[in-house]
């Protein structure tokens, strides 16, 4: 017979692996609500996106739907103004991150000094930022326009233009626009980033380097550069991918034109699916991009990782 304290015996037995079995679920179920939101925001529609690419989706036939494996990927693969638009990607992201990056990095290392003001300078430089897209590409081709924007007018007068006229027009110089007007918003990214990353630099080390005699340009090169090199690296990687992504401004001030010549592979993916309505070969021109911007991730990051341990 099983007496009372048999029975104790074996609870107390259970007890361990049961409290062991809740102390090790105990973290899941506390981020298990996060866990299925980002699963039902983020992988969900990832997942249907992708196999959009593998499907005929088109809005305007209600027959479409079917499954057509990697014809769409056939017909990109044959599709010239594809070929043009990522031509053109790699000119808008590589113009427009260098000369982010150069001026933020120069705004700021002039803010990283004292001044009278600095504080409200800080505030200033980072309102571009602030400013839907939307209006700042709007602003933005008001201010190309010659009948009410200054910038033309600008130009002839010193010599750049042989009469007033928008740029957003002419094929040769129509990507400057948009370029522009996406260095002045993205500028405030770097100057902010770096800006943070200058003030966590020990004093000590400059004032050491200046007694030793070295001239700032060595000072720069010996101390700033290697301690902003990491911040450097992530914020190019993620304004590059950001960028690479980014239509907003080719949409509102050139909507891709004249003649493509400002149509970028994001911008592409825009008019294939919400003017011709082809959701299937849309997401097709989207998951090669999506696998473009993955390989130059993990080319940054083991770039990255080479150097650290370098």
């Amino acid at each position: 017979m099983t007496t009372i304290a048999d029975t104790l015996a074996g609870r107390q037995d259970r007890r361990p692996w049961l409290k062991r079995l809740a102390d090790a679920s105990e973290p899941y179920l506390y981020s298990a609500p996060a866990l299925i939101l980002i699963i039902a925001v983020m992988l969900v529609p990832l997942v249907i996106g992708i196999s959009y690419a593998f499907r005929d989706i088109q809005l305007l036939n209600p027959f479409s739907g079917s499954f057509i494996g990697l014809e769409h990927f056939r017909a990109l693969s044959k599709d010239t103004a594809f070929y043009w638009a990522l031509k053109n990607t790699l000119w808008w992201t590589g113009a427009s991150v260098a000369l982010q990056f150069i001026f933020g990095l120069t705004l700021a290392l002039l803010l990283d000094k004292p001044f009278v003001g600095r504080s409200l300078v800080q505030a200033l430089v980072f309102l571009p930022w602030a400013v839907p897209s939307f209006l700042a590409g709007l602003n933005w081709s008001w201010l190309f326009n010659p009948v009410i924007g200054p910038i033309p007018h600008w130009l002839y007068a010193i010599g750049l233009m042989s009469e007033p006229s928008n740029i957003l027009s002419d094929p040769h110089y129509a990507m400057w626009g948009p370029i522009v007007a996406n260095v002045w918003w993205g500028i405030p990214f770097f100057a902010i980033t770096l800006l943070a990353a200058l003030q966590a630099i020990p004093r000590d080390l400059y004032e050491a380097a200046s007694i030793d005699g070295a001239g700032w340009f060595e000072r720069f090169r010996s101390i700033t550069l290697p301690f902003l090199a990491p911040t450097i690296a992530i914020t190019v990687l993620l304004r590059t991918v950001w960028v690479s992504n980014f239509a907003d401004l080719i949409i509102v001030m050139t909507g891709g034109g004249p003649a493509d010549r400002t149509q970028i592979v994001a911008s592409y993916i825009f008019t294939q699916a919400f003017r011709r309505l082809d959701f299937g070969y849309a997401s097709a021109i989207a998951l090669v991009l999506l696998v473009l911007l993955l390989a130059y991730s993990m080319l940054i990051i083991l770039l990255r990782q080479t150097l650290l341990k370098d």
